[in-house]
């Protein structure tokens, strides 16, 4: 065990050899350590907390009680390679929330960026990619291959499909399932996921320019209700637009995806 010595470990915690510690961490009660894993300065472990696997935790990283962190993917072709998960700074992790590493087929990598909360319950599963100041609610489940942008909010008791992507700035609703991509700034809510306008309260609260926003609400109403296909309607947005914020939407819905769109007023 590599550490300093600023680190607090409790008696009762196990920290097994290999393992790096940076400073001032706290390590609590009845925490075990695997042998591979990194923590960042001052990372707190609350108590009964796993932490196992080819596993890394940026600094100032908060864990609470009874959350398993690092253990091996959920994914019956998983066959024991040494895949990794690495987490950001700043991040608060609940209680009982379980992270998963990464598996062969996914690219052998869990990412979650800075300043996320993750809230009691929820589950990350392998090969996720989370982007910064992300917010999972109480139990809401992340399918493997998930990628969330930058600044998501997925609702409590919700559940997001393998392979979907949710562009910056989403938010979706409590108890709703999330089968296709949600383009960025989209509000989704409802039982199987519609997509029902834009994060309005999301835009305003992070400073957007009223401009950028009356943009977004027209770009939205050519999404809906413009001819072709949604993302023939995305292509002619981005000839037209001048929006910082609508290209993201676009750059977003013609890109790359193994999934389609959930689209206005479909579920």
């Amino acid at each position: 065990m590599a550490g300093s010595s600023q680190t607090q470990i409790h008696p009762s915690a196990i920290v097994e050899d290999g393992a790096q510690l940076g400073q001032g961490c706290q390590i609590g009660p009845f925490c075990h350590i695997g042998a591979d894993v990194r923590l960042g300065d001052r990372v707190q472990l609350k108590s009964h907390v796993v932490v196992t696997g080819v596993t890394e935790i940026g600094e100032d990283t908060v864990v609470f009680p009874f959350s398993c962190i690092g253990e091996v993917p959920q994914d019956l072709k998983f066959k024991g390679e040494k895949t990794r998960l690495v987490i950001g700074a700043r991040n608060r992790i609940r209680e009982h929330v379980t992270m998963n590493t990464g598996t062969h087929g996914g690219g052998g990598l869990t990412q979650v960026g800075n300043d996320g909360l993750f809230m009691a319950g929820c589950h990350v599963a392998h090969d996720v990619r989370i982007g910064n100041n992300v917010i999972v609610v109480n139990n809401a489940a992340l399918a493997g291959h998930c990628v969330l942008e930058d600044d998501v909010i997925i609702g409590g008791l919700s559940g997001v499909h393998q392979w979907v992507r949710i562009g910056q700035g989403a938010i979706i609703g409590a108890v709703t399932m999330v089968t296709n991509d949600v383009i960025p700034f989209g509000l989704v809510q409802a039982p199987r996921g519609e997509l029902d306008g834009l994060n309005l309260v999301g835009l305003k609260r992070r400073g957007v320019a009223r401009a950028d926003i009356t943009a977004l609400r027209a770009a939205f109403q050519m999404l809906a209700q413009g001819e072709g296909a949604f993302q023939d309607r995305a292509r002619r947005l981005g000839e037209e637009t001048e929006s910082v914020y609508v290209q993201q939407i676009v750059d977003f819905v013609t890109g790359q995806s193994d999934r389609s769109f959930l689209t206005p007023g479909q579920g």
